[in-house]
């Protein structure tokens, strides 16, 4: 492996694997520049695989990324296939829509998977949305089809084992009119 300190040659993949979660970003972040700071990186060409070390931050548009270590690995076609982020915690953030709120996602390994557009928190994993809070070993939210599972992380050392999930909903707010309708 050689060192480098920056790698503008895998932004164009970043930006490809993380374009990618656009059911979960606003539409306008895939085409914002990213962003990478790090204390120092490391390129292996041959293997596809890159490590970014030191408080990395990767930012594009409202989408943030942290973590301690974030290792970026990609196929023979140079295509990112997954891309994984190691904290105490990693954290990820990103506006879903306009009128949404920030989505916050947080675990001690933070796993996204581009080809099947999947990313997987695991031990001490926990998403906020719009007030809801959903807590686990491991969480796995299909972004494409939206949808979420949670549970053991079976295979894995966690810190902290949770042998139940934890949610918290919020009640659905009223609109103005249903509250007078309802009058």
């Amino acid at each position: 492996m050689r060192f480098v300190n920056t790698l503008p040659l895998l932004f164009v993949s970043l930006s490809a694997a993380l374009g990618s979660l656009s059911a979960w970003a606003l539409p306008s972040d895939r085409e914002q520049p990213i962003r990478v700071q790090a204390d120092s990186a490391e390129l292996d060409d041959k293997q596809g695989v890159a490590v970014y070390r030191g408080g990395v931050v990767i930012t594009q548009g409202t989408m943030k990324i942290t973590g301690d270590t974030v290792t970026i690995t990609q196929n023979k076609s140079g295509d990112v296939e997954v891309f994984t982020s190691v904290g105490k915690p990693a954290y990820y953030e990103q506006k879903p829509a306009v009128d949404k709120e920030i989505v916050k996602a947080y675990g001690m390994t933070i796993q996204y998977f581009a080809t099947n557009d999947r990313i997987v928190l695991i031990d001490q994993a926990k998403v906020i949305q719009e007030g809801n809070t959903f807590e686990g070993e491991k969480i796995v939210y299909d972004t494409q089809r939206q949808i979420v599972n949670a549970g053991r992380a079976n295979g894995s050392s966690v810190s902290t084992p949770r042998p139940r999930i934890d949610m918290v909903i919020q009640p659905r707010k009223k609109t103005e009119q249903q509250q007078k309708q309802g009058q």
